[in-house]
């Protein structure tokens, strides 16, 4: 079914962890590796999962408490990114769903990116080894732009590296900066309710234009604006 020629719509961009792919498992593995080199059990998967969005300074967190020196957190940062460096993609994958919704955007000319806080020595050789590089019209990293989400500036790049006005995309994404950021931006925004939201998050107040509770939400959502 096609999308309606009147729409003001003609851009998606998708927020990475949590919205477009499912990075949770290898980010898990590469926290609890790090976690059995110091000597510590590995974490449940359900006590890392809701982290996986707030980036790897909250990994570290989540696997070794909140009272580190700023010193010993990033050196065990940097260790979890090596581990994670090895295990990339090994796990990760479009979120079930996820690949109907972009090959329906594509095939109704619409443009689709990704804008995510990730860095981007991980974010390239990621969507790389999954194929999907060279399908999007955008990928702003969050090392892209001197500043990163919630500030608006990575959408605003990103709507302009798709020849679009801001408010003619809508983004996308599971965590309260990221509705923050495309607010700010100008732009329709949706929560991914599928992402990695975790117990204390509360997205109906974060102000998003709608809740999305799958991927196929999308789709549906933009019929109707």
């Amino acid at each position: 079914m096609p999308f309606p020629p009147e729409r003001t719509v003609r851009g998606v961009l998708f927020d990475l962890d949590g919205t477009l792919l499912d990075t949770a498992p290898d980010m898990a593995t590469a926290l609890n590796a790090l976690r059995v080199d110091e000597g510590l059990a590995p974490l449940p998967f359900e006590k890392i999962r809701g982290e996986v969005s707030h980036g790897s300074k909250a990994m570290i967190k989540t696997g070794f408490g909140k009272n580190l020196a700023d010193d010993q957190a990033e050196a065990l940062r940097q260790r979890f990114l090596g581990h994670y460096t090895e295990t990339l993609c090994r796990d990760t994958k479009l979120f079930p769903g996820m690949e109907r919704v972009l090959e329906t955007l594509e095939k109704a000319g619409m443009s689709w990116g990704v804008v995510t806080n990730k860095p981007t020595f991980l974010t390239q050789p990621l969507l790389r080894a999954l194929h999907i590089n060279q399908r999007c019209c955008c990928i702003v990293s969050g090392d892209t732009l001197p500043r990163r989400k919630p500030y608006p500036d990575p959408l605003i790049h990103a709507a302009a590296q798709c020849g679009l006005a801001p408010a003619q995309c809508v983004y996308i994404g599971d965590a309260e900066r990221d509705i923050a950021s495309g607010r700010a931006a100008g732009m329709t925004t949706a929560v991914a309710c599928w992402g990695y939201i975790g117990a204390d998050d509360h997205p109906e107040i974060w102000g998003a234009d709608h809740l999305l509770h799958k991927p196929a939400d999308v789709l549906v959502w933009l019929r109707s604006i």
